[in-house]
Order: structure tokens, then sequence, then C-alpha cells
């Protein structure tokens, strides 16, 4: 008994020892098994390529109204086969197209990364900017000034940033639009190119911000003049009128006439306008989308997307929804007949994908960079409140109210995107508080027609707001771009347009719009809980692994996710 217990001690202080985790000594390299190696050729899956669709203008009802009539391999392929966040709305008070391309990309809010429209006043600079604008750029693919464009003013990065930077340079990343916002703001800072539509010669064009001349397969699709042949056409309907069951008669009193014609009905034909845009016609009408396609299309072929070790991004953007959008409303037969044509075109691209790429090795995801609200005729037709101011009409007031108020000045820089921007240096020079000047405003506008509300972006807090309005001004709020005074405005109601439609509030025809994720890593299925545009950019940055774009307010969307 006396031998076996101090045997058995050193036996159980031995095992005790080696249990114990190996100290690794500071500035000499970890002892790692063979267990622990990473196994030869094992690698990390992902997608070969992402491709990001935003078609301009997208209501999220369109998704159910022409569904019976999509094909299945459009919209309905990414329906059925994909995942439907049907409750995604905008997260702020801009809905314009320069700030919602810029973030569906960046995941952020123009509070952070600086697109608060698609033109603000930059103060600053002391003068309006647009977007995409750049003065110390040249135009790459002829000898205009359309395309002195970068995304400088883009103040974070985008999702094709991230795949940049996690690559070191290697994943190729190529924005297309007929808008150039459309093409530039989701491309991002470190892409290799994004290519836009230049209406006075009918050809996709660049800027030197990321390359000195056009390669030669962009050289050569411009030479098919595609312009030329659609110009040459006439848009007829695709269906017989009858069928149109979705929309109204394709004869309405608020519907846009457009240029050359006396009735906004079919045949539509492309009248030349002045000023040199020759092919400016072809963007309100599907034939822009078929040549956004075909440009997709030889993007992916020439450039050899998706065909390398490492992930792509392909960022597409339908630009001709907004233009019929705005021109004919949002029950026009032209509309429905834009959509059926694009959901043939989607089919299109998915084919190519599948042929190219390969089924399966390829995800794709399709936002809408805003809403609109139904025509004002429209609406009345069927009793709903709603109206048309001129745009003028508050900024009048504003600067009729501030001289009467302080004397002859220029207090008021600027009013766009329903802000009011102030002259904060006469405010100092004449020591006249801001809260002094809002009260004044505020009180005059409110006996204004349709103006329900003037929020102080300065005080969001002490505003009586719903708390979601509240949280749509403050990530709007950019303090040297932002104005100073919000003039909400009623439901329905347009400011500068008696035809057609438009977008900008902060209502929901304005803010829901959809969210479909479709093929590699993607859980089929869909979910009615409250999703946000912010949400997109790392959902995709989760599923590829990488880091979420810097300016990232949002969360991935993790049932969407296998």
């Amino acid at each position: 008994m006396r031998l076996i217990i101090p045997v058995l001690l050193v036996a159980m202080v031995t095992t005790a020892t080696l249990a114990q985790p190996k100290k690794t000594v500071p500035g000499t390299a970890k002892i790692v098994t063979s267990a622990q190696q990473p196994m030869p050729g094992k690698r990390l899956a992902k997608p070969k390529l992402v491709v990001g669709i935003v078609v301009d203008q997208m209501r999220y009802d369109y998704l159910y109204r022409y569904y019976d009539k999509f094909g299945s391999g459009g919209f309905r392929r990414m329906m059925d086969g994909g995942f439907n966040a049907r409750n995604n709305h905008y997260h702020y008070a801009a809905t314009y197209t320069g700030p919602g391309h810029a973030a569906i990309y960046t995941g952020s809010a123009p509070a952070l990364n600086g697109i608060v429209g698609n033109d603000f006043y930059e103060r600053n600079i002391g003068r309006l900017l647009y977007c995409a604008e750049d003065t110390t750029v040249k135009t790459v693919g002829n000898t205009g000034t359309a395309g002195k464009m970068s995304p400088r003013n883009l103040l974070v990065t985008t999702i094709g940033d991230q795949l940049k930077l996690a690559t070191d340079g290697r994943a190729k990343v190529i924005g297309i639009a007929l808008k150039d916002r459309g093409a530039i703001l989701p491309a991002g800072h470190a892409a290799n190119a994004a290519y836009w539509y230049d209406s006075k010669d009918g050809n996709f064009i660049s800027s030197t911000f990321y390359q000195n001349e056009l390669p030669q397969w962009v050289q050569a699709f411009n030479a098919r003049k595609l312009s030329d042949k659609y110009l040459s056409q006439t848009w007829e309907p695709s269906l017989s009128l009858n069928q149109y069951t979705e929309s109204t008669q394709d004869d309405e009193p608020y519907e846009t006439v457009l240029a050359g014609e006396t009735k906004s009905v079919f045949p539509h034909g492309f009248a030349i306008q002045a000023g040199g845009s020759k092919y400016e016609p072809l963007r309100t009408s599907p034939y822009g989308d078929e040549i956004t396609k075909e440009f997709a299309l030889a993007a992916l072929k020439e450039e050899k997307l998706g065909q390398g070790d490492v992930t792509d991004m392909l960022c597409v953007s339908f630009s001709s929804p907004d233009y019929v959008g705005h021109a004919f409303g949002t029950h026009a037969i032209e509309t429905e007949d834009q959509y059926l044509r694009l959901d043939h075109q989607l089919a299109d691209l998915f084919n190519q994908l599948d042929a190219s790429v390969g089924k399966g090795q390829w995800v794709a995801f399709l936002s809408a960079d805003h809403g609109v609200v139904d025509s004002p005729g429209f609406l009345q037709q069927n009793r709903i409140p709603a109206g048309v101011r001129g745009y003028g009409e508050i900024g009048d007031a504003v600067k009729s109210t501030l001289e009467k108020a302080y004397g002859p000045g220029q207090w008021m820089l600027s009013y766009m995107n329903q802000q009011i921007y102030l002259n904060h240096a006469l405010l100092t020079e004449k020591k006249i508080a801001m809260q002094d000047v809002y009260e004044l405003l505020r009180s005059m506008l409110l006996k204004q027609k349709a103006v329900v509300n003037v929020v102080n972006l300065h005080n969001l807090g002490a505003e009586a707001l719903p708390e979601l309005q509240e949280n749509l001004f403050r990530n709007v709020y950019h303090p040297n771009r932002s104005g100073d005074f919000y003039v909400m405005q009623q439901p329905g109601w347009l400011e500068g347009r008696s035809k057609g439609t438009t977008h900008g509030t902060t209502y929901a025809y304005d803010t829901h719009v959809p969210f479909l994720l479709y093929g590699w890593g993607i859980r089929p299925g869909q979910t009615l809980r409250r999703t946000h545009i912010h949400d997109i950019a790392p959902t995709i940055t989760a599923l590829l692994g990488l880091l979420e774009p810097s300016g990232c307010i949002g969360n991935p969307v993790e049932e969407a996710i296998k």
C-alpha cells in the first residue's frame, strides 16, 4: 500500500501537467500539430459573382400587381426560388435616386454617406452640388461633359469597395446604368469601372477617375449602334390593350404627352429633341432597359466576370422605369408594359449567368432606389385627397416672409428636397437665432395648403413626431449638405409636376420597395418583419465573409442566409 500511493500521486500530477495548455514564449512561433494545419486544397466556399440589381422607381406592390403576367425566369424566379423581404423600407427622408443607390450599396444613411439628394447645397463650397459631380476628371468615350463624374462625393465605402479591399484588388467590380449616379454610386471608389449612357451620341461613356480610354469591348459595343436601331422603331404594347387589366385605360388626362405626340397613347415614337440630346427619348421606353441589359451581358462576357478565383461584382441599374413612371404614373398601360418587358430582360440576364458563371455559382439581389406616389389625378378619381402645387410656392413664401421680418437680404440660400437652406452667415451677422426663424416660418407655412408640419432638423428631439418619422429625419441630416427645416406636405401632394408623378417623401408609397435575394447561399423563404435598405449591404457582406462597408448601420437579414 505504501508503494502504490506514491505511484498514483506521481501519475496524477503528470496527467494534470500534460493537460495544461503550453505557454508560448513571446516572439516565438506557435507549434501547430498536423491535425491543426489547414487541409491541402480546402478553401472557404464563396459565389463566383454577385449581381446587384436596382430597378429605378420600383414600388413594392408592383411585384404582386403584375405577378400573374410575369414569366417564370425573371421576377418570379427570384420570388419563388429565393428570399423575399416583403416589408422592406427606406430609413431616411430623401427617397431619390442618388441617395437610394448610395444607401443600398453602403448600408449607410445620408447623414453618414453624404448623399442627401440628387442635388444639394454644399455649404463648404457655397453652391449647389450634383451627387456624382467631379470637376477634376474628364469624359472618357467622347469630348462632351457628361463624363465629368465620380464617386468622390460619397463619403463611405460600398460592398464593391469592401470586396476589392478584401481581395487586394483582385476582384472585378463594375457598375452599369443609363444614369451616371446609378452606375457610379453602386460601384464605389475602388471599382474597375462605371459606365453610363450619353444621350448626345447614344454611347456608354466613363470618366478618367477609372481609366483614360474605353476598353476595346466597350468601343465595339458602342459601334453596334443599338441606339439608332431602337430610335428608328416605335414602342408598341407587347399585349393587346384589353389584356392590361392591372392598368387604367390608355388615355388619361394626368399622363404626360411625350415630345412630338398629341396624345398619351400607344404607339409611341421617338421625336428628336432640341439641344443635341438625340437619344434622350429612348430613356422613357423599354428600349433604355434593353440597351442596359445588352451592355451588362457584354461586360459579363468580355470582362470574364465570375471566371476568376475570387468573387466579382456586377452592379446594374435599370433606369427606364423611373422615366416611364414619372411620365405616365403608376397605373398606366405604359408602366405595366415596361415591367413586363423588364421581366423578360431579367430572364435573359439570369439565363446568361447560368450559362457563363454556372447555375448555383452566382448570387443576385434586387431592390429599388425609391418608390413613387400615385398620380394626383388618379387618386382624385378614387376620392383620395391629393393635389399639386407649384415648385416655387414654398421658396417664394419663405423669401417674402424673411425679408418682411428682417429686411432685404439673401436669407434663404436654396429650397430643394423639401428642405429650406438658410444663410447662416447672415443670420449670425444680424444676431438672429435659428429657433426664432423656425417659429416664424413654421407659423407661416402651416397656413399654406397641404403643409402638415415643418421640422427643425437641428432640434429633432423637440418635435412632436411619430418615432418612425423622427428617425427618417435623423438619418438624412448631414450638417454641411442638408437644409435647416423640412417642409412636410400632405400625402398625395406633388410639387412642380401637373402630369405624371414623382417621389421623395417619408410616406410608405415612397419608402416601401422590394428586397429579393436569389442564388448561392440563399435560403428560399420570406419575412414580413420590417427590414430596411441599410440591411442589404451587411447581408451581402455577411454572405461573402467580408467586413461591412465603413458607414454601415444595418444588420444582416439572417433568415435569408443558409
